[in-house]
């Protein structure tokens, strides 16, 4: 059972993975770029821990948290830029 699970959730975030990259390239608003990369990432976060826990590997994990908190800092900082021409 856990492996009908584990390939299902594995198929879908590849799924929602493409259309993410395809949302990327597609939409014309600086905005929704912006959101659609940071869906991007997260799926890709998520993608991660599922590879760790059928590995049993925490090293995917640590992959998963330090670009989840990456996603996190690049989405502030493009989102101010957008919104106030500067970072800082």
């Amino acid at each position: 059972m856990h492996d009908i699970v584990f390939y299902a959730a594995f198929a879908w975030m590849t799924v929602l993975l493409v259309i993410g990259v395809a949302a990327v390239i597609r939409l014309r608003s600086t905005a929704g770029r912006i959101l659609a990369l940071d869906t991007v990432t997260l799926i890709l976060v998520a993608l991660l821990v599922l590879y760790a826990d059928a590995n049993r590997s925490s090293y995917y994990m640590d992959a998963a948290l330090v670009l989840s908190l990456l996603a996190f800092a690049a989405t502030l900082a493009l989102a101010r830029y957008h919104g106030e021409r500067k970072i800082f």
